[in-house]
C-alpha cells in the first residue's frame, strides 16, 4: 500500500511541475539529473521539549513526512529540501533566538510555532528579513493581523481563534447554553481567546457571566469554579492548554458540577484528554481534523503514511501533524509557481498569494487558500465540532461525519 502511495505522490508532483513551470523551468527540471544543486533549506520552529511538546513533536513529524515524500519524488527542480530544525521549548525568548538563528542561516522560508505568545515574539524577524513563514499550529487571531496583509510574510494553515470561538459559541447557544463562564490562562493565547469568545458572545447580545484568569501551571481552580457556579453559568469555555484545562475538568468533577466544558482545538490534545480521563468525557471543541475510519482518501493516506513512518497505532495530536503536512506541500506549490532555481522571499510570498494549482490536502482542499488581502487558509465553514467519548475525540454531530467524507474548501 505504501509503495503505491509513494508512486501516486511522485506522479502527482511530476504533473504539478509540468503544469506550473514554464518552458525554461521545464528544461531546468530535465537537466537536474546532470546538475547537482545545493539543497533548499527550510526552517522549522516548534516546542520539541517542555509543556507543549505533545503537539510540537507531531507538528515537526508532519513536516518531516511531507519532506520525505517530496524528496523521494525529486524535490524541487531536482533540489532536495533540507530541514533546519529549532526547538523553542514553548518559551518566547528561546523562540526568538531560534528565529534569529534561522534568519542568519539564510533559510528561504519557514514553518513554525505552536504557541501564540512564542510566535508573536518572533514575527518581526521573518517580516524584516522577508522570509515567508507558514504557521501550522498557533491560533492567536493577532498573528496574521500584525502587519497589513498586502505587505505581510506571515501565513497560517490553522484555524484562528476568532473563527473557532465564534463556531463554538454558535453551537452552544443553539443548545441553550447562554450563561457562559470563560476560564482563560494569562498567556497571549488565553488573552486572545478571551477577547474572541467575548466578541462571539456579544454577537448574540450576551456576555460572560464570569471570567477567570490564572497563570499556566495552575493546579487548583476550585474557587473560580465555585464563583462561576454561583454566577449561574451553564457552560465553561476554557481557553488554555492541556494541564490548566485538566484542572478545570477535574475541579468540576470534584464539585459534582455537571455543566459542559467547551473550547478550542487544544481540548483534543492528549495532555487534556488522556490526563483528565473521565473528567474530560463529553467535552466539546472546535476541530479541523478528526481521526476516524470515516474520511476521504487523502486523509486516510496521510494517516496510514504517518503511522507507518513513526511506527504508531494511532495519531496523537493529529491536527498539528496534518496541518504541518499540508503547510509543507503548500510551500512546495508556492515554489513551483516561481519558476526559478533561486527563489527569493518576495517571489515566494507573491506565489503563495496566487497559487495556480489546487492542493488536495490531508485536512482540506486548498483552492487559493491565500491572497494579498488574506493570509489565513481556514474559514469557519471548514470547522467540525468534536466531542470526547470514551477517551477519544469523535464527531459531536452525525452530519459532520457525513460532511467530512468530502474535504472542505475555504469560503
Amino acid at each position: 500500500m505504501f509503495s503505491t502511495q509513494a508512486k501516486t505522490i511522485r506522479s502527482g508532483l511530476r504533473l504539478l511541475a509540468a503544469s506550473l513551470l514554464s518552458c525554461s523551468a521545464t528544461v531546468a527540471l530535465a537537466q537536474t539529473s546532470e546538475v547537482v544543486w545545493p539543497s533548499m533549506r527550510i526552517g522549522v520552529i516548534a516546542p520539541l521539549t517542555g509543556p507543549s511538546a505533545d503537539f510540537g513533536v507531531p507538528m515537526l513529524n508532519g513536516v518531516k513526512l511531507a519532506v520525505d515524500e517530496i524528496n523521494q519524488a525529486g524535490g524541487y527542480l531536482g533540489r532536495k529540501l533540507e530541514l533546519v530544525i529549532k526547538n523553542d521549548g514553548a518559551d518566547p525568548e528561546q523562540g526568538r533566538k531560534a528565529a534569529l538563528e534561522l534568519a542568519a542561516q539564510k533559510i528561504i522560508l519557514a514553518i513554525g510555532f505552536c504557541n501564540t505568545g512564542v510566535a508573536a515574539k518572533s514575527l518581526d524577524v521573518f517580516q524584516d528579513n522577508k522570509i515567508p513563514l507558514i504557521i501550522p499550529c498557533a491560533t492567536g487571531t493577532q498573528l496574521t493581523a500584525k502587519y497589513p496583509a498586502p505587505e505581510s510574510y506571515i501565513f497560517r494553515v490553522s484555524a484562528k481563534d476568532a473563527i473557532q470561538s465564534n463556531f463554538v459559541v454558535n453551537d452552544i447557544v443553539k443548545r441553550g447554553w447562554t450563561k457562559v463562564a470563560v476560564f482563560a490562562d494569562s498567556t497571549a493565547y488565553g488573552e486572545s481567546g478571551l477577547k474572541d469568545v467575548t466578541a462571539a458572545l456579544a454577537r448574540h447580545q450576551l456576555s460572560p457571566v464570569h471570567v477567570a484568569r490564572f497563570p499556566i501551571g495552575v493546579k487548583d481552580v476550585t474557587a473560580e469554579l465555585k464563583a462561576a457556579r454561583d454566577a449561574g453559568a451553564n457552560a465553561v469555555f476554557s481557553y488554555s492548554l492541556g494541564p490548566e484545562s485538566v484542572a478545570i475538568a477535574k475541579g468540576r468533577k470534584e464539585l459534582g458540577w455537571k455543566v459542559p466544558q467547551v473550547g478550542a482545538w487544544a481540548l483534543s490534545f492528549p495532555a487534556y484528554v488522556d490526563v483528565a480521563k473521565e473528567a474530560a468525557e463529553d467535552t466539546l471543541m472546535a476541530q479541523t481534523f478528526i481521526v476516524e475510519q470515516r474520511g476521504n482518501e487523502r486523509r486516510a493516506a496521510f494517516l496510514n503514511a504517518y503511522m507507518h513512518k513513526f511506527k504508531l497505532k494511532t495519531v496523537p495530536a493529529a491536527i498539528p501533524a496534518a496541518q504541518a503536512y499540508d503547510s509543507t506541500y503548500l510551500l512546495l506549490y508556492g515554489l513551483f509557481g516561481i519558476q526559478s532555481s533561486s527563489p527569493s522571499g518576495p517571489a515566494i510570498r507573491a506565489s503563495l498569494e496566487n497559487l495556480k494549482k489546487v492542493y488536495h490536502g490531508a485536512v482540506a482542499t486548498y483552492d487559493r487558500p491565500f491572497s494579498a488581502s488574506d493570509k489565513d487558509a481556514f474559514t469557519e465553514n471548514m470547522l467540525l465540532m468534536g466531542v470526547v467519548k470514551g477517551g477519544a475525540v469523535t464527531y459531536a454531530h452525525p452530519e459532520d461525519a457525513k460532511r467530512n467524507l468530502f474535504a472542505q474548501r475555504k469560503q
